[in-house]
């Protein structure tokens, strides 16, 4: 079993696949074609799929991280027993 990640924002993730080969969505519909479903999508479906995973941007929720102090020779270090 592999668990896959979700298809929300996918279209602004490139490059695509576990090492990164492929910039294009268009191309990484193509390839998802030809490796999981053993048959060519040709251009115009992969147009049409990249319109709908396209459809699937929407807002990015915002991340805030906190700001920490410049750790000093008093800073005390993390107990590593």
């Amino acid at each position: 079993m592999v668990k896959l990640s979700t298809l929300r924002n996918i279209a602004e993730t490139a490059p695509y696949f576990h090492n990164g080969m492929i910039w294009s969505l268009k191309e990484a519909v193509q390839e998802m074609g030809r490796t999981q479903l053993g048959m060519e999508i040709s251009d115009d479906e992969a147009k049409k799929i990249v319109s709908f995973l396209k459809s699937l941007t929407g807002k990015k929720p915002t991340i805030s991280y906190p700001i920490l102090p410049a750790s000093t020779e008093k800073t005390p270090h993390p107990n590593t027993k």
